[in-house]
């Protein structure tokens, strides 16, 4: 059967089709949606296999006259998407075809996208179909020890009815590691949770001691993931181990159910021996770099 890969805009992209394409992947994260990308991207176009056969968002900026392809805000992975028996041989494909419509890429691939020219990124998971008993044998023992003392000073776990308290203490606390993920990133990241909250795929938890938080967290609930997009501990509550309780109680609630915890990283050291530390297996994906700018514009940053 003939291959064909079209670049299409975002005007010209059927986002019934497309959606359909990303729901039924084998591949599929919420990222790659239409509503996500048109929520979270400055600008998007697309590869297309065929009649939707499998998938690529371009998602683009335009400086100094210089149109690229990046990351969006709060999108940890992109790259192709689709049955694995209609891409698994299309990504040099589609890379090639990406390569030719933009001459400057920083983009990451998703966990499925072989690219072996690529930097390896790490991201954890834990799947949550089995007994709370079965996935807490798992944990490690700095970790029991560190939830033995958090579940002596009788935390709270709750539900949170408003996520924009963790956005704000996410910015508060976190926004200066993030320099790249600017206020307009936060707004629009605000308007897609109520997209998600109006269509019960957000989940916000809060633990707290008395009346004071002390750890927070909003994870999207999309086609049985829940990916830990934001989470918030607060000075007093690592003094308490709360985000250990607060992690524990999440997979303790979720547990039993046809779900995979994502938690989004990470290649911090400290923080990925925290999520191993909850027997999490590594699911990587590569980031993919390319310039094949003239000289001296191929010293361009975004």
């Amino acid at each position: 059967m003939t291959t064909a890969i079209q670049y299409l805009k975002r005007n010209e992209i059927d986002p019934v089709k497309w959606d359909q394409c990303i729901a039924g992947a084998d591949n599929g994260l919420i990222y790659a949606y239409s509503w996500y990308l048109d929520n979270m991207a400055d600008n998007w176009d697309a590869l297309v296999l065929n009649d939707y056969e499998a998938v690529m968002p371009l998602t683009w900026r335009r400086k100094y006259a210089i149109k690229y392809l990046y990351q969006p805000a709060f999108c940890q992975q992109s790259g192709v998407y689709g049955k694995k028996a209609a891409y698994q041989n299309q990504v040099p494909g589609f890379l090639s075809a990406a390569q030719k419509a933009f001459r400057f890429i920083e983009i990451n691939l998703n966990f499925d996208n072989v690219h072996f020219a690529g930097i390896i990124k790490n991201n954890y998971i834990l799947p949550l179909n089995r007994s709370y008993k079965d996935i807490a044998a798992g944990f490690k023992n700095g970790l029991k020890y560190s939830l033995s003392g958090a579940q002596s000073k009788k935390l709270s776990y709750d539900a949170l009815p408003d996520y924009t308290k963790v956005i704000e203490r996410y910015k508060t606390l976190y926004g200066n590691r993030f320099p790249h993920v600017t206020d307009s990133d936060y707004s629009r990241f605000q308007n897609l949770c109520s997209y998600l909250y109006e269509r019960g795929n957000l989940v916000i938890r809060t633990t707290g001691w008395g009346n004071n938080p002390l750890a927070l967290s909003l994870l999207l609930n999309m086609d049985g993931r829940l990916y830990l997009i934001m989470s918030v501990t607060l000075p007093e509550g690592r003094r308490l181990h709360a985000n250990h309780f607060h992690i524990h109680e999440l997979i303790k609630e979720f547990s039993n159910r046809a779900l995979v915890l994502d938690f989004e990283g990470s290649d911090i050291p400290g923080i990925a021996h925290f999520y191993k530390s909850f027997g999490c297996i590594n699911q990587p994906y590569y980031s993919l770099r390319y310039n094949n700018l003239p000289f001296p514009l191929n010293l361009f940053k975004k």
